[in-house]
C-alpha cells in the first residue's frame, strides 16, 4: 500500500506541475497576445482596406481590431545597436490587453500633440543604455531596404527613423530582449510598406465566445487568413509541454507497473500459504471463482487504499505548494520563484483508474493460481 501511496503521490505531483507549466505560459503570452489574431496564410504581410476591416467589423462579438506591423530591425542607441522586433501599433492597441500594466518606467505613451515615442523592452533598454525622452541623443532605428543595385554609400543601403522612448515594459525575457513599440506611421516609414499590415490583433466583446467568433472569421475571410486564438499562437510550445507531461506520465505508470510485481509475488506467496484454507472453503462450498475473487479483491484493496491515500497526500502537497510556493525553481531568471501547481480533475480520475488497473492486472495471476489449488485432493 506504502508502494502504491507514494508512486500514485508522484504522479499527481508531476502531473500537476505540468499544468502550472502550461498555465503560466498561457498567463505569460495573455498580457502580450491579442484574443485572436489575422495573418497571411502567405507571404508576410498583407493589404488592408477600410472595407477588410469593415467586413471584420460587422461580425458580432469583435471589439476592437489593431493594427500591427512587424519585421527584425536594427536599434542603435549612442554606441550600442541590438538587433531587436520592431512592432509598429494603432493608437487603440494599449485597449487591446494589460500592456500597459505591465510599463517598470515612464509610460506605454506611443504619440502625443507634438512628438512620436518608442516604448522598448526592458532587455533592450539596458542593453542600450536608453535614457527615456533624451532630447539630445534618438533612438535610431535601421531597416534595410528592398534595392537590386548596392548603393555606393552603405548608409543609402537602410531606411532610418529617430524617436525618443517614453516607457519601458517588462514581460519575459523572450520579449523584453527583443520588442520595441513604435506608433503604425513610423513602422510604415521604416519599412516602406504604406497600407500593407503583418496582422491584425482582435479584442472580443465580454460574453462571446471566441470560438465561435473565430469560427466566423474564418467562413468570412477564407483561406488566404489564418485565424488564431491565444493558444494557436504558441501551438508548438504548449504541444511540446503536453507531449513532455505525456511521456512523464507514461515513464511513471512504467514504474508502478514494474513496482507492482510486489502485489503479485505478495499474493502469490499468500495463495501458497492458504493452500488448506482454500480447500476447507471449497468443501464448504466456495466455488472457483468465489476463491478468484477473494484474492482479486485483496488486491484491489491494497490498490484503493494505496492510491487514495497517494492522492491525498499528493493533493496536501500540491496545495502547500501553491500557498507557500516551498519548493524553488532555483533561478534567478525565473518568471516565478517557485514551481507553480495546477491540479485538475481530469488528473486524479487518470492516475487512480491507471493504479487500479495496474494492481488489477497484477492480481489476477495469483487469482488465478489460487484456484488450481482445488484440484488437490488432500488437505
Amino acid at each position: 500500500m506504502g508502494g502504491v501511496a507514494v508512486g500514485t503521490m508522484s504522479l499527481i505531483i508531476v502531473l500537476s506541475v505540468f499544468n502550472g507549466l502550461e498555465d503560466l505560459i498561457r498567463q505569460i503570452y495573455g498580457s502580450f497576445d491579442p484574443e485572436i489574431k489575422i495573418e497571411a496564410s502567405k507571404g508576410l504581410t498583407f493589404a488592408v482596406s477600410p472595407e477588410l476591416l469593415k467586413s471584420i467589423k460587422s461580425i458580432k462579438g469583435v471589439n476592437i481590431i489593431s493594427e500591427v506591423l512587424e519585421d527584425n530591425a536594427l536599434a542603435k542607441y549612442k554606441e550600442e545597436q541590438q538587433v531587436v522586433k520592431i512592432k509598429g501599433v494603432s493608437d487603440n492597441y494599449p485597449s487591446q490587453n494589460q500592456i500597459e500594466k505591465l510599463v517598470t518606467l515612464g509610460s506605454f505613451n506611443l504619440k502625443d500633440s507634438t512628438n512620436s515615442y518608442a516604448v522598448v523592452g526592458r532587455g533592450s533598454q539596458y542593453k542600450l543604455s536608453i535614457i527615456l525622452k533624451d532630447e539630445f541623443i534618438p533612438l535610431q532605428i535601421w531597416y534595410p531596404r528592398k534595392i537590386k543595385a548596392i548603393p555606393i554609400n552603405p548608409l543609402d543601403a537602410f531606411n532610418r527613423v529617430n524617436i525618443q522612448a517614453s516607457g519601458v515594459f517588462s514581460i519575459e525575457k523572450q520579449y523584453d530582449e527583443a520588442y520595441i513599440f513604435i506608433p503604425l506611421a513610423y513602422a510604415e516609414k521604416l519599412m516602406n510598406q504604406k497600407g500593407k499590415r503583418s496582422a491584425l490583433e482582435l479584442n472580443i466583446k465580454k460574453g462571446f465566445s471566441i470560438e465561435k467568433v473565430q469560427k466566423e472569421l474564418k467562413l468570412k475571410l477564407g483561406k488566404e487568413f489564418k485565424i488564431l486564438n491565444k493558444d494557436e499562437q504558441h501551438a508548438g510550445l504548449l504541444k511540446a509541454v503536453k507531449i513532455e507531461k505525456l511521456f512523464v506520465f507514461l515513464t511513471f505508470a512504467f514504474i508502478m507497473a514494474i513496482a507492482s510485481i510486489n502485489i503479485y509475488f505478495f499474493l502469490t506467496m499468500l495463495a501458497i500459504e492458504k493452500q488448506k484454507d482454500i480447500l476447507i472453503l471449497n468443501a464448504i462450498g466456495a466455488s472457483r471463482n468465489f476463491i478468484v475473487t477473494i484474492f482479486i479483491i485483496e488486491g484491489m484493496i491494497i490498490a484503493f487504499i494505496g492510491s487514495f491515500l497517494g492522492l491525498f497526500f499528493g493533493f496536501i502537497i500540491c496545495f502547500l505548494q501553491s500557498v507557500f510556493g516551498f519548493i524553488s525553481m532555483g533561478m534567478q531568471t525565473s518568471v516565478v520563484d517557485a514551481y507553480p501547481v495546477l491540479m485538475e480533475l481530469g488528473d486524479f480520475i487518470l492516475v487512480i483508474t491507471t493504479i487500479i488497473m495496474i494492481c488489477l492486472a497484477s492480481s489476477l495471476g495469483p487469482a488465478l493460481k489460487a484456484s488450481k489449488y482445488l484440484s488437490q485432493k488432500k488437505i
